[in-house]
């Protein structure tokens, strides 16, 4: 396997990508400023989209681990990207470095391992997990 294949991901931070957006409760405080879970995404995004050539049929790729650091604050209107860049396989997990920029630099790093993964087989165990979510339910009342 080509062992330097990459890709990236970008965007334009809105109100939408910053942590203030992610709050549930009124009690929860964030900045308006890019959130590490928007950060993460777009490492995801990076990642899936350097694995795309390695999908057959009936395949895509699904994130199984993240390790990363958010080292910087990037505000609102500011160009943002990641970047994935493939390290190793082990058993059937992509490893990649994933990094992401804004205008002025390095905002976050760290490590991003992929799986690929049988399309209709993942949606069906996602939708066991429904049915047995609804029993335990049902059984708890």
């Amino acid at each position: 396997m080509n062992n330097h294949f990459s890709a990236e991901a970008g965007i334009v931070v809105t109100t939408q990508d910053t942590a203030r957006n992610i709050s549930l409760a009124p009690t929860d405080s964030f900045p308006e400023v890019f959130s590490t879970s928007r950060m993460i995404a777009l490492m995801e995004i990076a990642a899936a989209r350097a694995m795309r050539p390695l999908l057959g049929e009936g395949q895509l790729s699904v994130g199984v681990a993240v390790n990363v650091r958010h080292s910087a604050a990037t505000p609102v209107g500011s160009s943002v990207r990641a970047v994935a860049t493939y390290l190793r396989t082990e058993a059937k997990l992509l490893h990649f470095h994933v990094e992401a920029f804004d205008d002025a630099g390095s905002i976050g790093a760290g490590e991003h391992t992929r799986a690929i993964v049988d399309t209709d087989r993942l949606l069906s165990g996602a939708a066991r997990r429904r049915k047995r979510d609804s029993t335990l339910t049902t059984q708890s009342n």
